[in-house]
């Protein structure tokens, strides 16, 4: 926005480093007799402001000119005046378009267009104090219309917020090949997102959209009342399943198998479930540890209970 990008990097200084949205901001200019870019600069921080983006101090822009007696002789100025907000046939005729961008509190941006060979400290320091007097007053006007970042976010404000799903339960949040993701979206226009292991993120275009989510992402997850189980305690299983490394297991109805691997099945080692005369539908003692921290499968174990019998 603005030339070679100039508002916008008068503006980019004042968003937050961990504001999660991508920001677009379009200024349009019709006509102009000065600066569009340092107008596009105040213009465009009212804006972020009256749509809530927390932006940490407003910002404006002002050009600055300059006019010069200039020997070409002695290669000195020998008179000069410097210009603020200068108008478009002061940029033409004039002999400097100094623009500065920025807060109460410094510079963000500047950008220099010098059409006489150099030019003195001294004037570069002038022309900065006026620019830094004209864009006090411009922050002023700009106050009096909107002083800071509007806290009521309006309707259409996106929301972005965290996720943790325990591993057990994320197949439930996803689906098989992302059914329940995809769906979320076109029923509601919410994306989710896979962060890192457990997290996931939740990207809504509205708050009541989110709202609208969430209740279906906590039916999803909490479709089943899963009965809390005792960490170390002893329950019956009955066996579903019998595979070539253990069988599966279901402790209450309902229940997603769990895998009793061969290496708990038994004190003694063996290479198959059939060494034990184990069939579908019998029911046996299993004892409970918990789940993987990482996989958030079932930690189940017989053999400890025939070293430990009770």
């Amino acid at each position: 926005m603005g030339h070679g990008a100039l508002a916008e990097k008068g503006l980019f200084p004042t968003v937050p480093s961990g504001f999660p949205f991508t920001i677009r901001l379009t200024s349009e200019v019709l006509e102009s007799n000065g600066s569009s870019s340092m107008a596009s600069v105040c213009g465009g921080s009212l804006a972020l402001m009256d749509a809530g983006v927390p932006v940490n101090a407003p910002a404006a822009g002002v050009a600055i000119g300059l006019v010069t007696k200039y020997d070409k002789g002695n290669k000195d100025i020998e008179d000069y005046r410097i210009l603020t907000d200068l108008l478009g046939i002061e940029d033409y005729m004039g002999d400097m378009d100094f623009k500065i961008a920025g807060t109460k509190k410094g510079i963000t941006a500047l950008q220099a267009d010098i059409k006489i060979p150099g030019l003195p400290l001294k004037l570069v320091m002038e022309s900065l104090q006026s620019a830094t007097d004209a864009k006090s007053r411009i922050l002023q006007i700009m106050g009096d219309c909107l002083a800071a970042p509007r806290v009521e976010k309006k309707e259409n404000w996106p929301v972005s917020e965290k996720l943790e799903v325990e591993p057990h339960k994320r197949s439930k949040l996803i689906g098989i090949g992302g059914v329940n993701l995809k769906k979320l979206f076109v029923e509601t226009g919410v994306q989710v997102s896979h962060m890192e292991e457990g997290k996931f993120e939740i990207f809504a275009p509205s708050q009541s959209a989110m709202d609208e989510a969430k209740e279906i992402i906590n039916n999803l997850l909490n479709s089943e009342k899963t009965p809390e189980l005792e960490f170390g305690g002893i329950y019956p299983a009955t066996i579903v399943e019998i595979r070539d490394i253990g069988v599966m297991v279901t402790l209450y109805s309902g229940m997603p198998p769990a895998l009793l691997h061969n290496s708990q099945l038994d004190q003694r080692k063996i290479a198959h479930p059939s060494a034990l005369d184990l069939k579908v539908g019998q029911e046996i003692q299993i004892k409970y540890f918990g789940r993987d921290p990482v996989s958030g499968l079932m930690r189940l174990s017989r053999k400890v209970l025939q070293s430990n019998p009770r």
